[in-house]
C-alpha cells in the first residue's frame, strides 16, 4: 500500500509538468561587492583533475558559458580579466518515495534484488550511475558551483553554488539551468541561502 501510494504521489506530480516543468535551485553566493564590472572578460580555468578528461570538461564549460555571457561576462581567453573554475556532482541514489524493504531487504542498501548504484567522475564532480542494475526509481542530487578569481592576484571575487535533486535523469538539461541559478544576481546577490526556480518545456525533462 505504501509502495502505491508512492508511485501515485510521484506520478501527479510529473503530470502537472505536462506543459512544462520547474528546475528548482537551492543556490548559495559570496561576492566581493562592486569589484566585478559589466562586461568583464574571463577565461575558463581546470584543476588536474578536469584537464584529465577534457571533451567532459569542454561540455561543462559550454553549459556554464551559456550562464556566465547570460550575467554580463564576456569570455576572453587572450586577455581576461578572470578566471572561472568551473565544477559539477550529479549522484544517482535510490528515490526517497521507493519501498524501502524492496530495495534495503534485511541487510541493507541493495540487497533487494536490484544492485546499487555507484558514482562516476563528471566534469569536475561525480556523476552517479548504475554499478549494477540500477533501482527502478532513482533519485538524482545535483551541484554546480563557479568560482571567479582575479588574474594576477588570484583573489577570489565570485563564488557561487547550486543544488538541485530529483527524478530527472536529463543531466544535460538540467545542468545548464543550475548554472543560470547560480549565477542569478551576479555581480551583487542577495545574502544567505535561496531558492531560484527556472521553468524549461517539458520536451527536456
Amino acid at each position: 500500500m505504501k509502495l502505491a501510494f508512492s508511485a501515485l504521489l510521484l506520478a501527479a506530480s510529473l503530470t502537472g509538468c505536462a506543459t512544462s516543468w520547474v528546475v528548482d535551485s537551492d543556490v548559495k553566493s559570496f561576492a566581493s561587492p562592486g569589484t566585478v564590472a559589466p562586461g568583464a572578460t574571463y577565461r575558463f580555468d581546470r584543476l588536474p583533475s578536469q584537464q584529465a578528461d577534457g571533451a567532459r570538461q569542454e561540455s561543462l564549460e559550454a553549459m556554464a558559458a551559456a550562464a556566465l555571457d547570460k550575467a554580463g561576462l564576456r569570455r576572453d581567453d587572450a586577455k581576461p580579466q578572470y578566471t572561472a573554475q568551473i565544477g559539477a556532482r550529479v549522484t544517482a541514489g535510490l528515490s526517497p518515495w521507493a519501498d524501502p524493504w524492496l530495495y534495503n531487504g534485511p541487510w541493507g542498501y541493495g540487497y533487494g534484488g536490484y544492485g546499487y548504484y555507484g558514482r562516476r567522475w563528471y566534469g569536475g564532480g561525480w556523476y552517479g550511475g548504475p554499478a549494477f542494475a540500477p533501482p527502478a526509481n532513482p533519485w538524482y542530487e545535483r551541484e554546480v558551483s563557479v568560482v571567479l578569481r582575479e588574474v594576477g592576484s588570484n583573489r577570489v571575487v565570485y563564488e557561487t553554488r547550486a543544488r538541485n535533486d530529483g527524478p530527472y535523469t536529463s543531466s544535460a538539461a538540467i545542468l545548464p539551468v543550475m548554472f543560470q541559478a547560480a549565477l542569478q544576481g551576479f555581480p551583487n546577490p542577495p545574502q544567505g541561502e535561496r531558492r531560484v526556480n527556472i521553468e524549461l518545456p517539458a520536451a527536456q525533462k
